[in-house]
């Protein structure tokens, strides 16, 4: 926008100052041949008494000497075809020119011929001649200067132009490195409006709605916070319903463990909101994730193996987001399928993408298409889990895909565009563990 505002400011006072320069120049020249000639009209009328006193050559000769433009400018022809002086007019124009004021052009100038009428019906003819040096005598510098002239107002017109577009260049950038920074998390940016009025009626609009968004996601929090504080009273009830003995050990370690959830869910949702860092390492979340269920499928007599996780692979999203869409798919394996079915999660790398297939040995999906919409469950649950995962991969420009796996049941593919390149890989086993049926 800077840039076309100094080109449109270059272009309009372009045009206004060739309007005005062009007729100014030719009327500099007009002006500078008039006052040429007129001077060569003054010399001519200055030998008029001396032609009316006298027309002997040698008197001539001397009146023309006497005169300032002298017998090199100043010519006189007489009725007999006689010249007195330096004449640079032909006779047919000397002829021709009959009883007014005339100029021709002649070699080197112009020529002026004055008629002038003598006693007896005779007639002579005073030639004055103006070099081209006298017509165009201050028309250079003339047009230098109206040159400068209007070089400086277009100048002018750029530098005002162009500080007028870095002022909204300016004020648009900052409402959108404010939008930016909303967008990424940080609550707290807010613009001050500057720059024209409707700049100004924006930025104000941005910080009315960054203090909705505020407000909003705080009563949301708040409200998951609490909601997730009521989950404490029934766990504590599941607590003191548990038996004791060996066999309720493993019910009283999941209570724990879905009270440290709870807990955690509580303490984010009433941490202040900050911007987290868009960037982990898959392999790492991977093999965390992996570790929390493992305990699970232990207990249900799941074998189960993760492949393709001992090298580092970065991605361009949160850890706990990607936690949290392979919590959302391992969750699946764990509520869709009978207790005791094999589960596998493979980690690839490829050319600027990272694939993560979680694949299971159970009855596979009814309805592949329907699953990936939001909401839709053909097994009685919310319907949200390939949902978290797929906005996950969309939000980097990957995607999400259910595809036949080799252990013939559900795979989910679970693609992410990462930075940079890879090396295409084949999984590689890390770890397998896993109890006969």
């Amino acid at each position: 926008m800077r840039r076309s505002l100094a080109l449109v400011a270059l272009a309009v006072t372009a045009m206004v100052a060739l309007a005005f320069l062009i007729p100014l120049a030719v009327a500099v020249k007009e002006i500078a041949e008039d006052r040429a000639i007129a001077d060569a009209e003054r010399q001519a009328t200055a030998m008029v008494p001396a032609l009316v006193v006298t027309d002997d050559a040698e008197s001539l000769r001397r009146a023309l000497a006497s005169t300032p433009a002298g017998a090199e400018r100043l010519a006189v022809h007489l009725r007999d075809g006689a010249t007195v002086g330096v004449s640079r007019a032909t006779p047919a124009e000397v002829a021709g020119a009959g009883g007014r004021v005339s100029t021709v052009r002649v070699a080197g100038g112009y020529a002026l011929l004055k008629p002038v009428a003598l006693g007896g019906g005779r007639q002579a003819v005073i030639e004055a001649y103006a070099p081209d040096k006298d017509v165009t005598k201050g028309v250079a510098a003339s047009w230098a200067v109206l040159t400068g002239v209007a070089l400086a107002l277009v100048a002018g017109s750029v530098a005002v132009g162009d500080r007028l577009g870095a002022r909204v260049v300016r004020s648009a950038r900052r409402l959108g490195d404010a939008a930016a920074a909303l967008g990424s998390g940080d609550l707290s940016v807010r613009v001050t409006p500057d720059g024209p009025p409707e700049l100004m009626a924006l930025g104000k609009a941005f910080n009315t709605m960054a203090d909705q968004v505020t407000g909003l996601l705080a009563a949301e929090r708040e409200l998951a916070a609490d909601l997730s504080h009521r989950l404490r009273t029934p766990l504590t009830a599941l607590r003191l319903n548990v038996g004791g003995g060996p066999e309720a050990e493993q019910s009283r370690l999941a209570i724990d463990r879905l009270e440290q959830a709870v807990d955690e869910i509580i303490e984010a949702a009433r941490r202040p909101v900050r911007p987290v860092a868009k960037s982990c390492d898959a392999a790492e979340v991977l093999r965390e994730r992996l570790a929390f269920w493992s305990a699970l499928a232990d207990d249900q007599e799941r074998p189960w193996e993760l492949a393709g996780a001992d090298a580092p692979s970065p991605v361009p999203v949160a850890a706990a987001d990607l936690g949290a869409a392979v919590d959302a798919l391992l969750g699946n394996v764990f509520r869709h399928t009978p207790q005791g079915t094999g589960f596998r999660v493979a980690l690839h790398q490829g050319a600027g993408m990272t694939g993560i297939l979680v694949s299971d040995a159970g009855p596979g999906f009814a309805d592949p298409e329907g699953a990936l919409r939001r909401g839709h469950s053909g097994a009685g649950s919310t319907g949200l889990g390939l949902d978290i995962a797929r906005r996950l991969a969309e939000s980097t420009g990957g995607s999400l895909r259910i595809d036949p796996p080799a252990l013939g049941g559900a795979g989910v593919h679970l693609w992410i565009r990462a930075d940079g390149s890879a090396v295409r890989s084949r999984p590689r086993r890390l770890l397998r563990r896993g109890r006969a049926h």
